[in-house]
């Protein structure tokens, strides 16, 4: 038993252009931590997104998505770019490989930090007398349900010749309140603060989600503070004034929407790591999850050296947390990372705004020395 505990067994799906540049260095710092600790790691690397594409005629392989069932996690890169734009919706890489991923392992719930260090305010596009100390919130997004899963999903041309397009908003009682769950058990580990956005003014879907989740926080979890805000006010807030939330929950599409105006207030969509966890547990009696980076491929610095590794890294630490329960060494690699992007001054990629820049290369090993 104790050796099946010290064998960390994942997937590593690395994807497209920069993305196995920033995964060869975001393994080199879990190696290291895990040599200090005697933690074995084994894992297999598998071809995703425009690879699969290119290897073997689609985006996520069936041997890819065999290693994940044989996996305790994955750990993913990013996905897509200009060499697969003109292939038909449903075949790029992007909608071809996350989301038949989601709805395989059930991975319901998408958590999003937003951290952005004390340090590193001016590069926020916020006025920095707006967060004077930084920004930590974070974002959980509902992730398999909502519009885009609901059928019918069609586009029909009618009889006078136009096209018409319907996409469905379904969500269910039980989806609503296991995601209220996931944001109440991160709140009580932070601020005891909790946000439910929604559109109850407009949405039939929104007036089910508000009255599920007050009737669960009053039945579950009555200590927690909870509010509730239109997505559009949100939207506007987090902008205005991101730290008045603590942690803020959401369906499927105003998830997707409101996670990256948080990646953009907090400086960087290089900084960005995120969490998407399943339904049930591992084998370590963890949740499943996905961790990837919340930016793109960044097609135009691929192959350049400079890409910025750290939300592949820091990515890699949530999966410690999440998936093996190893939340000590995952605060030590996000301090690492902290210390070396704030302390030392150290940049690369996305996050120099005009600084001096080391390499992806050099920018992990200044992590590694600081692990």
């Amino acid at each position: 038993m104790a050796d099946f505990m010290s064998t960390l067994t994942f997937a590593v799906l690395p994807g497209d252009y920069i993305g196995p540049e920033v995964m060869t260095e975001a393994l080199r710092v879990l190696a290291h931590v895990a040599r200090k600790e005697n933690i074995t790691l084994s894992y297999e690397i598998a071809d995703v997104g425009g690879a699969g594409i290119d290897n073997h005629g689609k985006a996520l392989p069936d041997s890819t998505l065999e290693l994940c069932r044989k996996s305790d996690a994955i750990l993913f890169g990013s996905v897509g770019g200009p060499k697969w734009e003109k292939l038909p919706p449903k075949e790029q890489p992007e909608r071809a490989a996350l989301l038949p991923l989601r709805k395989a392992f059930s991975l319901f719930a998408n958590i999003r930090p937003g951290l952005l260090y004390k340090d590193l305010v001016d590069a926020s596009p916020l006025k920095a007398e707006r967060i004077p100390n930084g920004i930590d919130i974070v974002c959980i997004r509902e992730l398999t349900g909502g519009i885009y899963f609901g059928q019918p999903k069609t586009t029909i041309t009618l009889p006078n010749g136009e096209e018409q397009a319907v996409d469905t908003m379904i969500y269910k009682t039980s989806e609503i309140e296991r995601i209220a769950e996931v944001a109440a058990v991160t709140a009580r580990a932070r601020g005891k603060r909790v946000c439910s956005v929604d559109k109850a003014n407009v949405l039939e879907t929104s007036v089910l989600w508000r009255k599920t989740v007050i009737a669960y926080f009053a039945k579950h979890h009555p200590d927690l503070a909870l509010t509730h805000m239109y997505v559009d006010n949100a939207a506007m807030q987090l902008a205005r004034d991101p730290n008045q939330f603590d942690v803020l929950f959401t369906e499927n599409m105003f998830g997707d929407i409101l996670s990256d105006e948080m990646a953009v207030i907090c400086g960087s969509l290089g900084m960005m790591s995120s969490a998407s966890l399943g339904v049930g547990s591992n084998r370590h009696g963890k949740p499943f999850g996905l961790y990837e980076p919340a930016g793109g491929t960044a097609p135009d610095i691929a192959g350049k050296g400079i890409a910025n590794p750290c939300a592949q890294i820091l990515s890699a630490a949530l999966m410690l947390r999440y998936s093996f329960g190893l939340d000590a060494l995952a605060t030590r690699i996000e301090a690492a990372v902290r210390k070396t992007v704030a302390v030392d001054g150290v940049r690369t990629g996305d996050i120099a705004f005009g600084r001096p820049t080391v390499g992806t290369i050099a920018m992990a090993d200044a992590i590694i020395r600081n692990l």
